[in-house]
């Protein structure tokens, strides 16, 4: 099992010299992977999670591809209906190509209504229009030209550089809903859910994957949820927690039931929407110094396992 973090590209600490410094920690005490979220225009429904500055992840990526060697770097996740589907295709091929091979594309439909409007994207046909460019980006990716029509038309466009993975980038699906488990059945690699209970995943969610999967004749897709990274002096009850809510010891706890369960790749978010102050994030040094620990205390990042 690989662990990553989520790199916090957004708030009153985000600026080039505090993501340069989460990637140098990041890729030093050995973590796997760097992924970082995705919106474009910060309206009042996004700013009130996810406050300005906020640095967009395609341009961001591009530059991380530059200033790191061998961590993992992507999207937790790319809001699939807010651009052309050639765009994010040849930008993330490109971003393949200029990491070396190293590009994990997380994919969602978005929920912020107002942004969609600001994009003049129609909110309510995002699920659809995530499937069909997912379907136009990985032809782009994996054919020498490509040619659609569908919300855009387009013939014989030249699809070089491809990205270095074959067949391409894993595609991670973010999302809950039947509709999200379908698409990461037919067009993923992986489930990549956030905010779930312990004891939910492992014994509703994980189950309703697999049953879905054989049904449609598919194989199980990969697991890499993304989770809390929320330690608390107390412990917190059980019932009313999330993974990686409360103590180091209930982080090692549930870190060895993702191993049990059989997840890929797990990502570590040190913020919570729902609750946390964006000030919070200016305590980044802090943020760093727990990630360390997690490194040196709990998890055998070279092996992949809990200590």
């Amino acid at each position: 099992m690989k662990l990553g973090i989520n790199l916090i590209n957004f708030g009153p600490a985000a600026n080039p010299e505090v993501l340069a410094g989460w990637a140098e920690m990041a890729e030093a005490v050995g973590y796997h992977s760097l992924l970082t979220s995705d919106h474009v225009a910060i309206t009042p429904d996004v700013s009130e999670r996810y406050p300005a500055p906020f640095y967009e992840p395609i341009s961001t990526l591009g530059w991380l591809a530059g200033i790191t060697e061998r961590i993992e770097i992507g999207t937790t996740v790319t809001i699939v209906p807010y651009r052309h589907p050639l765009q994010t295709a040849r930008a993330f091929a490109n971003i393949d190509q200029l990491s070396g091979g190293r590009l994990i594309f997380g994919v969602g439909i978005g929920w912020a209504a107002r942004e969609f409007d600001a994009l003049d994207v129609p909110f309510t046909r995002r699920g659809a229009l995530t499937d069909e460019y997912l379907d136009v980006i990985l032809r782009h990716w994996t054919s020498d030209e490509v040619s659609h029509d569908g919300t855009y038309r387009f013939e014989g466009v030249d699809t070089a550089p491809r990205p270095v993975r074959r067949p391409h980038p894993p595609i991670w699906v973010g999302g809950g809903s039947d509709a999200a488990l379908r698409r990461t059945i037919r067009l993923g690699a992986a489930w990549h859910p956030i905010r779930q209970r312990p004891g939910r995943f492992r014994d509703q969610a994980v189950p309703r994957l697999r049953a879905m999967a054989e049904a449609e004749g598919q194989p199980m897709p990969e697991l890499c949820p993304r989770i809390q990274f929320d330690i608390r002096d107390q412990p917190l009850p059980e019932e009313d927690r999330l993974l990686g809510e409360g103590t180091f010891d209930q982080l090692r706890a549930d870190l060895a039931l993702l191993e049990d369960v059989g997840c890929s790749h797990v990502i570590l978010d040190s913020f919570n929407a729902a609750w946390q102050d964006p000030s919070s994030t200016l305590d980044y040094e802090q943020t760093w110094d727990r990630y360390r620990i997690v490194a040196d205390t709990i998890f055998n990042l070279e092996a992949g396992t809990v200590r």
